[in-house]
């Protein structure tokens, strides 16, 4: 045997054969592929497990309503010897579900059947469960007896002529019941936009005032209770007012000053774009502790339909007319729209403290006193003209 070197101390070091060497690659590529073949198991379950999440939250997801905070009314018509497949397909084409077929496989799995053919009413609000329950059970949209449509910028007083036009009660019926102590505090347990405090102040003219809704309403009964009614368009407001919750507490008012304040902005104007900008130069006079000069505040402290106010007007004592007080009146003047509310809460950002709007809509938008004064002194006569052809019209 050959010497082919010496180790450390003079020790022989001996030669490795060609099978030792090969046996001692192979162990290492087998474990370079074990490793390797460890590395792609782990990735696959790694996939595997979030895709497996995944399809649980998507799944999960579907089974929800469309919007639970918005029960947005769906008429769904369900034919006759129609199969589960085909029902599928027309809630999720009427927006009633997100997906055919999750609730196919949905209605496969629980077993469900017994769907009924009919008219359904259903809403935005209602989940799967809710809506086989209401498919099975027959639950079939009645025949509207009363339909209200309560238009906006309506106030207390204007809704009780509405009601009474449209049913057998009295204004005077109507009037007694918006004002009754218990109802009120019924409805202030019920709903919680409702503070009683706020809303019971004294120099408050109606407590309702601003949370009664402007919408459409339909009734089964054509005389259906006062209770009914009234609730109904407090109740229409609560779930609009819900939706904005988040950003009324941010912007550090609270829900009544904020309907306060959709209502003057409901009130001043009539075109989409207006309303968040006339919100806008309304908080920027309040920041700057400047009255906010809303002529409708006056009128409404008056009781007062014409079409302008005068100076005289403007003195009047009360808790509603900003032009003697600062900051927001004591409560809303009238029912806002979502958009009046949102743009309360969203005001855009303007550089601008005045405005003034003419009868043609379209409204000026001024940053100085001065320059406001020009603005008037320019357009009042159109407001004036149209005063007097009122009165012409009236005497016809």
């Amino acid at each position: 045997m050959g010497i082919i070197g010496r180790g450390k101390g003079g020790d022989k070091v001996p030669q490795q054969s060609d099978l030792e060497r090969r046996k001692l690659e192979q162990a290492n590529e087998n474990r370079t592929v074990r490793r390797i073949v460890t590395v792609i198991l782990l990735i696959f379950i790694i996939l595997f497990a979030g895709f497996s999440v995944g399809s649980f939250f998507y799944v999960s997801s579907a089974l929800k309503p469309i919007d639970e905070k918005d029960k947005k009314k769906i008429d769904v018509t369900i034919p006759i010897g129609s199969s589960v497949s085909e029902i599928a397909k027309l809630l999720e084409k009427q927006g009633a579900i997100k997906n055919a077929l999750i609730f196919r496989y949905y209605v496969k799995y629980k077993n469900e059947s017994g769907f009924q053919a009919g008219d359904y009413e259903l809403n935005t609000a209602m989940d799967v469960k809710d809506i086989i329950s209401e498919l099975k059970e027959g639950k079939v949209k009645k025949e509207v007896a009363l339909k209200l449509t309560v238009p906006e910028g309506l106030g207390v007083t204007g809704i009780s002529k509405l009601i009474a036009k449209n049913t057998s009660y009295s204004e005077e019926e109507i009037m007694n019941k918006m004002q009754d102590k218990d109802f009120i505090e019924m409805l202030a347990s019920t709903y919680s936009i409702l503070d009683e405090k706020a809303i019971s102040k004294d120099g408050i003219k109606y407590s309702l005032e601003g949370y009664l809704f402007p919408a459409t309403y339909e009734f089964e009964d054509k005389n259906p209770k006062l209770e009914t009614i009234i609730s109904s368009m407090v109740e229409k407001m609560q779930e609009i007012v819900e939706k904005y919750e988040g950003e009324i507490r941010e912007s550090g008012f609270s829900i009544h000053e904020t309907l306060t304040l959709a209502s003057l902005i409901e009130k001043e104007t009539q075109k989409s774009e207006d309303r968040f900008k006339v919100s806008g130069v309304f908080h920027n006079r309040m920041e700057k502790d400047m009255r906010l000069d809303s002529d409708p505040t006056v009128k409404y402290a008056l009781d007062k339909n014409e079409i302008q106010v005068t100076y005289k007007d403007t003195d009047v004592s009360s808790p509603y007319n900003t032009y003697r007080m600062k900051g927001l009146p004591i409560g809303p003047i009238a029912s806002p729209r979502e958009e009046s509310i949102k743009a309360a809460i969203e005001p855009k950002q303007v550089d601008e403290y005045y405005f003034f709007a003419r009868p043609n809509g379209e409204v000026i938008y001024t940053k100085t006193l001065s320059e406001h004064e020009k603005v008037v002194a320019k357009y009042r006569h159109e407001w004036n003209e149209l005063i007097k052809a009122k009165k012409a019209e009236k005497k016809k």
